[in-house]
């Protein structure tokens, strides 16, 4: 087998490998992700270059998960001749037409203003959700292409295993040519309040693992949740506005769960809460509808659920999905709490709070998961003292906190427990989807820790396996 990594190597986002089969010409090639660069002008470039394999021989594409660095360019392989099958979850399913419909919105506003090339529309959007499947966990997915003769080629059996990261999201197992070869996809940061524990595979022979905290040890959950609490009571007490720059997807649902339990278990003071983010409130409601099915969500959150308490709605709560509930939330006197997308700060409505409240000392603004290197969420937690916003330059005045503890990525400790349980039969490790900074010294950690030969690959490079 041929693998090949275009995309997560030496990056975190944009993650999209290529697995072929020995024979180049029976070859059955399968996709695994196909994500969207993000971060970046650099990055963000990428984004137009054609794809460097031919769309119309991939058989497949298997999903890890639904953020739009893993999927965000399928709609874009479909307009370049791709008519394979697409795999994955349910959950991900789902989420992902109303995530690639959204950032076709953006993308679309954003060619217009820079007069770029549009990299899809939403007619291809529609087109691309017309080739998903779903599967379960631990469902045997056959794949073949077809050989020159006509008949079947060798092909591929893929299974996915549940992640931990996101709800639904998936760590991918493909076995073909006596060998065996894993996809970390983003293993989560468990126990997670909703979803189930990151599942732990047994054995393979190579494995894929991502590092977007390969070199850090995130705060203890109780620790989180403790630290959410006093920066609520101190903004409140200072007679400000807290900042939430927030992922759709996960972080938002996850946070709700917490501030659910601080709001009802009286340890925080009741101010309005808001989310300010269509897009996480139509996500939402995928929560909503796998709330109770125990394939996803864990015994605790459906015994919660099951006894009653609506955990995305609790008192003080307020959920704005026009533009008009958007602008009143400026009428609200302080104390209050904002939670909005873009989770960054790359776009969004969280660029507006930033613009009004960033410069009084009385506010804060609390980062909750990963900052690319480019962004406007990185400036600011590096200490930028000013920041460009809609043209106006921002003074940064207000306080300042990042809590990694509610990162959705698991952290150095998780990633090596990941690995050790298939260490008795894996060959090589390629630690891909960090920047070097993480991946560098995590690929290390391995080779120290487990003895096993660990790559920090570069981007289009390929292996033969």
């Amino acid at each position: 087998m041929r693998l090949t990594f275009y995309g997560g190597a030496r990056s975190v986002t944009g993650a999209n490998y290529l697995l072929e089969t020995s024979d180049k010409k029976q070859a059955t090639r399968i996709l695994i992700d196909c994500g969207l660069h993000q971060g970046s002008n650099y990055c963000e470039k990428h984004n137009f270059e054609p794809f460097p394999y031919k769309p119309e021989e991939i058989s497949a594409a298997f999903i890890t998960h639904a953020h739009i660095d893993h999927i965000g360019r399928l709609p874009q392989l479909y307009r370049a001749g791709f008519r394979g099958t697409i795999y994955s979850t349910g959950p991900t399913k789902d989420f992902a037409e109303l995530l690639l419909l959204d950032s076709e919105s953006i993308l679309r506003k954003e060619s217009e203003k820079h007069r770029k090339p549009i990299l899809y529309e939403a007619k291809d959007v529609n087109e691309t959700m017309k080739l998903w499947q779903k599967r379960t966990y631990h469902e045997k997915i056959k794949v073949s292409g077809f050989s020159a003769q006509g008949g079947p080629a060798s092909g591929w059996e893929v299974e996915f295993y549940d992640a931990g990261h996101i709800l639904g999201s998936s760590s991918i197992l493909v076995s073909g040519e006596s060998k065996k070869i894993v996809f970390s996809g983003d293993l989560g940061n468990t126990p997670a309040p909703l979803i189930k524990s990151t599942e732990y595979l047994k054995e393979a022979d190579y494995a894929l693992v991502e590092s977007t905290y390969g070199n850090r040890i995130h705060e203890r959950k109780k620790e989180r949740k403790d630290e959410l609490e006093d920066l609520i009571e101190e903004t409140v007490k200072a007679g400000g506005t807290l900042m939430i720059p927030s992922f759709a997807l996960e972080r938002t649902q996850e946070l709700l769960a917490e501030l659910n339990e601080l709001v009802e278990g009286d340890r925080i003071p009741r101010v309005p809460i808001f989310i300010d983010s269509p897009l996480a409130i139509k996500l939402t409601s995928v929560y909503q509808k796998y709330s109770r099915d125990p394939a996803y969500f864990n015994r605790r959150a459906i015994k919660t659920i099951e006894g009653g308490d609506a955990i995305f709605n609790f008192p003080g709560l307020k959920m704005s999905l026009t533009s008009a509930e958007s602008k009143e939330i400026n009428d609200v006197p302080p104390p209050k709490v904002i939670v909005a997308g873009a989770g960054m700060s790359n776009g969004g409505r969280i660029l507006h709070h930033e613009r009004r409240y960033l410069s009084d000392p009385k506010n804060a603004i609390l980062f909750i998961g990963y900052q690319a290197n480019g962004s406007l969420g990185r400036q600011i937690l590096d200490g930028a003292k000013s920041v460009r916003i809609f043209g106006e330059e921002i003074p940064v005045k207000c306080r300042i906190k990042a809590i990694g503890g509610y990162s959705a990525h698991a952290d150095q400790p998780l990633l090596i427990d990941w690995i050790k349980t298939m260490q008795p039969r894996l060959k090589k490790v390629f630690v891909v989807q960090g920047e070097d900074d993480e991946s560098l010294p995590f690929a290390q950690k391995i080779k120290d820790e487990l003895a096993l030969e660990a790559e920090v690959p570069e981007a289009g490079t390929g292996v033969v396996l």
